[in-house]
C-alpha cells in the first residue's frame, strides 16, 4: 500500500542510498502508484514515498517558500477548512486539494501542528533551519510504521518487507508473535510477525537531530478523552448530530471522485442519511455473491434509490477462481502477511471498485466506535495442528489478549484494535484505492467517550441517527431487521427470520459441525449450499476449499516443506486438509491461518 519510508543513518552513503532504492521499489504494488526520494547526507537523512496518482499525498516532497522546511506525507488530513482558508489569508501559497498546506501549519503552529492533524498519516518534517528532523504518525497508528533500529541508524517503512529488503538478516519469523495469529488474528502489543521489527505506536513524534541519536515522544494520550464528564443521553444525541453533521463533508473533500460502499447495515447507511448529495453525484456499490443478491446488495440498491444514486454490483465471479493464486499470494505479501488469506477477495472486489471510483467512503468502523464492538477474540485453533510448545505460545497469547482488554473499552478499540486487528483488511484495500471512514474523525471518536453508559453499546444511537437525516431511510430494515420504530409484531418476526438466515449461513459455512459435515458430504449431489449460502456473506471458504480451490490448498499445504514447519503437527494438517478436501470434516478457519503463515513465510521471510 503507499506509504513512506527512510533511514536517519550513520552508514556509507552508498549503502543508505542502495538500501533506500530497495525499500521504496519493494512497495511500488501497482503501475498507477508514484514515488519518490529525498537524500540529504548533510543530515545523514534517506527518505522515499509511494503514493497513489492523483491522491492527498501526490504532490510530494512539499517544501516552504524559503526551500527551508520539507514535509514527506502519506495519507489524508481533514482539518476543518476554516483553518486551511486562515493558511492562505496569511499569504500561503499551496493547493488546497493536497497535502502542500501541511508545511505551512508547521511553520505557523510548530511542532502542534501534529495534534492538529486530522486522519490516518504518517510522515517526515524536516526543519533546515532547526537541523530536526521528525517522523510522526496519526494518533491511532493506524497509518503503520514498522521500524529497526541498529548500530548504523534507525530504518522505518510503511510496509516490513522493506525493511527485510534493506535488511536481510531480519527475514525471521518471531514464534510468540506468529502464535498471536493463531490465537488472535493479529499480532499484539505494537510488535510485528517479524524480530527485532516493531510498530511506532499511535501518537508518536520522534525527532532526530543527527548527533543525538532518536527522541521518543508522544503528542497524544488517550486518557485526555477518557477523562472527559459523561453527558445526559439527550446532551449527547444533540452533540452527536451536530458533530456527525459537521465532519461529514469533510470526507467529500478532494480532487479525486467519492463513491461510497454500501451493506445493508446501520454504518453506511448513517453516512447516506447526511450525506445530502446532489442526485447522481455519488456513485455507490455493494459487493455480491455469485449464488444470488444478498441482504447487503438488495439494501444498498433501496438506500442508493431513495438517496437517487447509481448502485453497481461486484460479483465475486469465475475470474476470482482462476486468479486466486496470484491474488492469495499479493493479499498476504501486500499486508505483510497481517490478512488471512480472505484477502484474496477484498484483492479482487476493491481492485473491481477502483475502476468506479478512486475514493472509497465505507461505513468501516462505525458498529466499533458508535456502538463499541470488540471485533475480535481469542482462542485456540481447531484440529490439533499446532505443535505442543507452539501450542503452549498459542495458550500465553490467549492470555495476553485477556490482560489487553482491561482498559476502557472505547480505548481498547480505538487504540488497540483499530491498529491491530483492523489494519491488515485495511492495508489491502488501501493498496488499490484510497479508503475513508469519517467513524475515526478526531472529533467524532473524541465526543463518543461522552456517550452514557445505556446507549454505548446499544443499536439505538445509529438508528436515531439515521432517522435524524432522513425519515425515509430510517423506514428501511436493515440485513438484521432492525428499524427506528419497529412494528411490534412485524419487526420482531423480520428479525427473527433475518436472524435465522444469517446464523445457519454461518453454520453451513464457517461454523458447520463436524458431524454435520459428514451428512452433508452424503447429500452432496443435492447441493444444498445453493439453498443456504449467499443470502448475507459474498464469500464462501469452506465450500470453495472443498471444490473450486481444492487443487491450490492440496499443493501448498501439503507440500513437505509446509509439513515440516516446527509450528506445526505435519501428520495432523495432512489428515485435517484432506479431511476437508473431500467434504466429510470442516477446518476451514485452521486452513485459512496455516495458509496464511505458510504464504508469509514464502513471499516474505524465504523471498521478501
Amino acid at each position: 500500500m503507499p506509504g513512506i519510508v527512510g533511514i536517519f543513518g550513520k552508514g556509507a552513503s552508498e549503502f543508505m542510498g542502495e538500501s533506500l532504492r530497495r525499500m521504496t521499489a519493494s512497495m511500488m504494488h501497482e503501475p498507477s502508484y508514484t514515488s519518490g526520494t529525498y537524500i540529504n547526507e548533510s543530515h545523514r537523512l534517506w527518505l522515499g514515498w509511494v503514493c497513489h496518482g492523483g491522491s492527498f499525498a501526490d504532490c510530494m516532497p512539499v517544501w516552504n517558500e524559503t526551500k527551508e522546511i520539507c514535509l514527506i506525507f502519506s495519507g489524508e488530513d481533514f482539518l476543518d477548512e476554516a483553518e486551511i482558508e486562515r493558511l492562505r489569508a496569511e499569504g500561503h501559497e499551496f493547493d488546497p486539494e493536497n497535502a502542500s498546506y501541511l508545511v505551512h501549519l508547521y511553520e505557523d503552529r510548530g511542532l502542534k501542528f501534529v495534534e492538529m492533524l486530522n486522519g490516518w498519516f504518517s510522515g517526515v518534517l524536516v526543519d533546515l533551519r532547526k537541523k530536526m528532523v521528525v517522523l510522526f504518525n496519526d494518533r491511532y497508528g493506524l497509518n503503520r510504521i514498522y521500524y529497526h533500529e541498529n548500530a548504523s541508524g534507525l530504518y522505518f517503512s510503511s510496509e516490513a518487507k522493506a525493511l527485510l529488503k534493506a535488511l536481510p538478516e531480519l527475514r525471521c519469523l518471531d514464534f510468540n508473535s506468529l502464535a498471536e495469529t493463531f490465537s488472535c488474528g493479529c499480532v499484539l502489543q505494537n510488535r510485528t510477525l517479524f524480530r527485532k521489527i516493531s510498530l511506532l505506536p499511535g501518537g508518536s513524534a520522534w525527532m532526530h537531530d543527527g548527533r543525538n541519536g532518536v527522541k521518543k515522544a508522544s503528542y497524544f494520550h488517550h486518557e485526555s478523552w477518557e477523562e472527559q464528564p459523561v453527558l445526559s443521553g439527550d446532551e449527547f444525541y444533540g452533540k452527536l448530530e451536530n458533530t456527525f453533521a459537521r465532519i461529514l463533508p469533510r470526507y467529500f473533500r478532494g480532487k479525486g471522485k467519492v463513491g461510497m460502499s454500501l451493506t445493508g447495515g446501520l454504518d453506511g447507511r448513517m453516512i447516506m442519511a447526511w450525506a445530502k448529495r446532489a442526485p447522481g453525484s455519488l456513485p455507490c456499490f455493494s459487493f455480491g455473491s455469485h449464488y444470488r443478491d444478498c441482504a447487503d446488495v438488495k439494501i444498498a440498491r433501496r438506500v442508493a434509490q431513495l438517496c437517487q444514486q447509481p448502485h453497481e454490483t461486484i460479483t465475486v465471479a469465475d475470474r476470482y477462481f482462476k486468479e486466486y493464486p496470484e491474488l492469495v499470494e499479493k493479499a498476504v505479501y501486500i499486508s505483510d502477511g497481517t490478512m488471512d488469506v480472505t484477502g484474496s477477495v477484498e484483492l479482487y472486489v476493491n481492485r473491481l471498485a477502483k475502476r468506479i471510483t478512486p475514493v472509497r467512503l465505507t461505513g468501516n468502523y462505525g458498529s466499533e466506535i458508535v456502538r463499541r464492538g470488540v471485533a475480535f477474540r481469542a482462542g485456540i485453533p481447531q484440529g490439533g495442528i499446532l505443535e505442543e510448545g507452539f501450542g503452549k505460545l498459542a495458550e500465553q497469547a490467549v492470555a495476553t489478549f485477556a490482560h489487553e482488554l482491561q482498559v476502557h473499552k472505547l480505548s481498547f478499540i480505538a487504540f488497540k484494535q483499530v491498529p491491530w486487528h483492523h489494519y491488515s483488511r485495511l492495508s489491502v484495500e488501501q493498496s488499490q484505492l484510497t479508503m475513508r471512514s469519517p467513524f475515526l474523525d478526531n472529533d467524532l471518536v473524541s465526543l463518543m467517550y461522552q456517550a452514557p453508559p445505556e446507549l454505548a453499546a446499544s443499536n439505538r444511537l445509529a438508528l436515531r441517527l439515521i432517522a435524524g437525516g432522513s425519515a425515509s431511510l430510517a423506514r428501511i430494515p436493515t440485513d438484521r431487521g432492525l428499524l427506528f420504530e419497529p412494528m411490534p409484531l412485524v419487526t420482531r418476526c423480520r428479525h427473527m427470520y433475518d436472524e435465522f438466515t444469517f446464523k445457519a449461513e454461518w453454520a453451513y459455512d464457517y461454523g458447520m459441525p463436524q458431524w454435520i459435515a459428514a451428512l452433508d458430504h452424503f447429500f452432496a449431489p443435492f447441493h444444498f449450499e445453493k439453498l443456504f449460502l449467499g443470502r448475507h456473506k459474498f464469500y464462501h471458504f469452506r465450500v470453495w476449499y472443498r471444490d473450486r480451490l481444492h487443487r491450490y490448498l492440496r499443493d501448498v499445504l501439503l507440500d513437505p516443506k509446509t509439513l515440516k514447519r516446527p509450528y506445526l503437527n505435519g501428520s495432523r494438517l495432512e489428515k485435517m486438509v484432506n479431511g476437508h478436501i473431500s467434504g466429510k470434516e470442516n477446518y476451514t478457519s485452521a486452513i485459512h491461518r496455516i495458509l496464511t503463515s505458510e504464504l508469509t513465510q514464502r513471499t516474505l521471510a524465504e523471498r521478501a
